[in-house]
């Protein structure tokens, strides 16, 4: 009976929406209101230790494994739970006290793997024909997600004004995308490098089917272990990965990378306050090894890299519009997903997908794209961003 008391006092100020949450005794309580926008059943009763210490995990392993069934829109639920100030769900001490976790070369393979490596037919089968799987940069309200996906390749690439011929490294390229678009229309000499086996095995395929032997190559290696310089340095979801430990020397590499004058283009996703940090759902079981940092640590180590900052965007509205249309993409094969990983690995990626959309909404999270350069010159750039949108018209 007194747990059941506590439930209802953390429940009743987790979010800024009308909720009725339906508990394992079978009765109901609605919270901010007598009309719900969503509804909650907790078929079993959860530990409330659990519930306090962990909750994003403790509650995402409960709606995996069927426990808890929500009605309504997850997104706006979990973004209702970030707006709100009292909200346990996001006021926990586990986000203060990060765990140790090892980025060691070998740890990081590892954690790539398990992420990326679940299989290019589970990927295919939500993302869109280029099988990007990052923010993507709506130039139109009606673009495709193609389309988007592709506007922020070129964006990104135009961010560089670029000259053919040289040589731009790609820092993990994922399936390839970014770099076949830097060979083909911008007329670059591209490497990419990555952890995952499926990327590598993907990319090279790609490079034979598109002919681009000679121009583009990719690595299945660590990005520590590059020795070379290139002109032009590009990164794009990757920062994420490195650990809080590492992220000072993950941009002194990156720094490393570019010969004199060079520039880089890092792609991430970051924070404009405190930054998500390390969340225990998504490292347990979607990022093992993640750390969100916020965007104060990454300038901080930017300059200590002695790089300079020649530009940097925001584009957090795309990031959820982009993982608005995943999901909608997701849900359409979800019973795929079923017959080929099973219910709560299913559950749990539809629970990643729009808990990660309601975090961008929130603005608890952002993505920044950081145009850098590594001389106080600024390297030739244009004066204004004019450059860019004239290179998109």
């Amino acid at each position: 009976m007194l747990e059941k008391t506590v439930y209802k006092q953390l429940l009743s100020r987790a979010f800024d929406i009308p909720v009725a949450v339906t508990y394992w005794d079978g009765k109901t309580e609605n919270y901010g209101g007598d009309t719900p926008q969503v509804e909650i059943q907790i078929k079993k009763e959860i530990p409330l230790k659990e519930m306090t210490s962990t909750p994003t995990l403790t509650l995402g392993e409960a709606y995996m494994n069927g426990d808890i069934e929500i009605k309504g829109s997850i997104q706006e639920l979990i973004a209702s739970a970030y707006r709100s100030t009292d909200s346990f769900l996001t006021n926990n001490p586990f986000l203060k006290h990060l765990p140790k976790i090892s980025h060691s070369e070998k740890e990081s393979k590892k954690d790539v793997q398990s992420h990326y490596d679940i299989g290019n037919d589970f990927y295919r089968l939500w993302l869109d024909k280029s099988m990007t799987y990052s923010c993507a940069y709506f130039e139109h309200d009606d673009d495709t997600l193609e389309q988007a996906q592709m506007n922020k390749v070129r964006h990104i690439l135009h961010k560089l004004d670029p000259q053919p011929g040289k040589r731009l490294l790609d820092v993990g390229s994922g399936w390839g995308t970014l770099i076949f678009t830097a060979a083909e229309e911008f007329g670059l000499k591209a490497t990419g490098i990555t952890l995952s086996q499926e990327q590598y095995d993907y990319t090279n395929q790609q490079i034979k089917e598109r002919g681009l032997e000679g121009k583009v190559n990719v690595l299945l290696s660590d990005y520590r272990e590059v020795k070379d310089t290139f002109d032009y340095v590009t990164s794009v979801g990757m920062f994420e990965h490195v650990g809080k430990e590492n992220l000072g020397l993950y941009f002194k590499d990156i720094s490393k990378f570019l010969v004199p004058e060079g520039r880089a283009l890092i792609h991430g996703i970051t924070g404009q306050h405190e930054g998500a940090g390390v969340d225990p759902f998504l490292n347990k079981y979607i990022f093992p090894g993640g750390y969100i940092p916020n965007v104060a640590e990454n300038l901080t180590h930017i300059m200590d890299a002695g790089m300079q900052i020649s530009d940097l965007e925001p584009l957090r509205r795309h990031y959820q519009k982009t993982l608005e249309m995943w999901y909608q993409n997701y849900m359409k094969v979800y019973d795929q997903a079923v017959k080929m990983y099973g219910e709560p690995f299913a559950r749990m990626w539809s629970l990643y997908l729009q808990g990660s959309a309601a975090s961008f909404e929130s603005g608890n999270i952002d993505v920044m794209q950081y145009l850098l350069t590594n001389s106080p010159s600024g390297t030739g750039l244009p004066m204004t961003r004019q450059y860019v949108y004239e290179e998109e018209k």
